[in-house]
């Protein structure tokens, strides 16, 4: 009896180790300019949207291009958790929307996400305003260890 070989991770392994493909990036760009305009509409009747300008970061498409999770960020970043909860709530009114603007062979389901790069964004900058670590950043380089490790003009 023949036992069966191991599975070592073929292709989808070395794809989702890779990074995502061009197809993925294009696919994602198309649907990240296409929510835009359809948010800009102001279409979504959901109480949660009332007022909110809502920016999308960005869209990270499944390889296969039927999921997207679409990152965005209220504008001013208050009550993202709410904003995120009326988008998910009208995520089924998008993806209609968004068929009628995108040239795709199936429309994606979308998912809405927080991006939370913003919010890390403004705590590396309140951490480089600290006195301890500026006077890190600009300190001067230690000396050179040996004199043999310089590079003299006559050198190059």
């Amino acid at each position: 009896m023949r036992h069966p070989k191991p599975h070592r991770g073929g292709r989808d392994a070395r794809a989702a180790a890779a990074g995502p493909s061009q197809r993925q990036l294009r696919a994602g760009e198309l649907v990240r300019h296409a929510l835009a305009d359809i948010l800009r509409e102001k279409d979504i009747q959901d109480p949660a949207m009332a007022g909110v300008s809502v920016t999308v970061t960005e869209v990270r498409m499944s390889p296969d291009l039927k999921h997207a999770i679409c990152f965005v960020q209220p504008l001013g970043g208050g009550n993202a958790e709410v904003v995120v909860g009326g988008l998910n709530r009208a995520s089924k009114f998008l993806r209609g929307r968004l068929g009628r603007l995108v040239d795709l062979k199936f429309t994606p389901d979308l998912r809405f996400r927080h991006d939370e790069s913003f919010d890390a964004a403004a705590h590396m900058n309140t951490l480089f305003a600290k006195p301890e670590v500026a006077r890190d950043l600009t300190a001067a380089p230690p000396p050179l260890a040996h004199d043999h490790d310089r590079i003299d003009e006559e050198d190059v």
